[in-house]
């Protein structure tokens, strides 16, 4: 496995000098942050972030994320434009070596939380999702919870500018159904797999987060019937999921090492954290360790050994602790705790096997 970990360029909290201080890390997936969705992204620009991560001493390793523009989401008559601007990007990317995008196919929420800092006993914050708090308020008054509670940081998928074109994004998806959610996405894919498959450069699906249905719009990426339609589309290993132990492990419908072993062949990025159910629907990002949430991690990490996954891994949300002033969830303390946990798992379970 290649251990890796999210960093938001020269603008994030955390500067490269303390990442490549965890160790066993090998690079980092990183983004353009002034791109929005359906831009292309120009070599120049992916040069630049890739060499600013390289005189770090470290590897860019992958992009999360390439955002998908909600016209192809919704499947409008624009939707053909922005698709070229993604085979594009595709190329782009590859030009300058990157292999690797992990990518979602939300409508309007890439993903949701209803508490960004919630005082756990011990004094440390973990974001938290509440369906009853939900389900009394409207879509819009999801925008303004999240930037209240920003802590001034800038959050992927959460941006002024989809704030401003809410009603617009609504209006787009008025009658979109889960089925033609799952046609707009088959329609990209078959657009673009053969675009990756040229330059080699490999799709990461992200599910849903939380993994079932909010405000009305459609899932399709929320179990394991819909990850196994999804890599059904197009039978190639550049169609693949990002695994998102969290994202998936919110629902205790969902069985990771059962999904693990149906589909891990096409995995191609993994995201590992814990969570900790508090009720129905209702559940908080742990510390990574198994008795700090819900989630059998040892066991994950061991179908994901089983199953032959040798791609990037990263350790995904942390609680933030020590005191630390970062962004929700992405500091660098609890994270760094979180990777050296699934390192460890990971040499025991290869120890053990030989």
């Amino acid at each position: 496995m290649k251990w890796g970990f999210r960093w938001y360029g020269q603008g994030d909290s955390i500067p490269l000098t303390h990442v490549k201080q965890i160790p066993g890390i090998k690079g980092v997936v990183g983004t353009l942050l002034n791109k929005l969705p359906g831009d292309v992204w120009e070599v120049a620009e992916i040069q630049a972030l890739k060499e600013s991560v390289e005189s770090g001493g470290l590897e860019l390793l992958g992009i999360e994320s390439v955002a998908i523009h909600d016209a192809i989401k919704a499947g409008t008559p624009e939707r053909d434009r922005y698709i070229e601007h993604y085979r594009q990007t595709i190329r782009n990317l590859s030009a300058c070596g990157v292999n690797l995008i992990c990518y979602s196919f939300k409508p309007i929420f890439g993903w949701a939380k209803t508490t960004l800092a919630h005082e756990n006993s011990d004094g440390s914050f973990s974001l938290l999702y509440d369906q009853s708090v939900v389900d009394n308020m409207e879509a819009s008054d999801m925008f303004k919870l999240i930037h209240s509670q920003s802590k001034g940081f800038s959050l992927p998928g959460w941006e002024e500018e989809r704030l401003k074109k809410f009603d617009s994004l609504v209006n787009i998806y008025e009658g979109v159904t889960e089925d033609d959610l799952f046609d707009n996405l088959r329609y990209f894919l078959e657009k673009v797999i053969p675009v990756c498959e040229e330059m080699d450069v490999k799709m990461a699906i992200h599910p849903d987060d939380p993994p079932w249905e909010i405000f009305g719009l459609p899932r399709i990426t929320k179990n394991l019937s819909d990850l196994e339609k999804i890599i059904k589309i197009i039978d190639s290993p550049y169609n693949g999921i990002t695994f998102c132990t969290g994202s998936l492990g919110a629902d205790p419908n969902n069985d990771l090492v059962e999904m693990i072993q149906a589909v891990g062949h096409r995995i191609n990025f993994v995201h590992f954290r814990n969570v900790g159910y508090l009720g129905e629907k209702k559940f908080i990002e742990s510390a990574h360790l198994s008795t700090e949430g819900s989630l059998d991690m040892a066991a994950i990490m061991a179908a994901l050994i089983e199953a032959g996954f040798d791609g990037v891994i990263r350790p995904d949300h942390g609680r933030t602790i020590w005191g630390e002033i970062c962004m929700p969830g992405y500091g660098l303390y609890d994270r760094a705790l979180g990777i050296s946990y699934l390192q460890g798992l990971h040499e025991a379970i290869t120890t053990l096997k030989k």
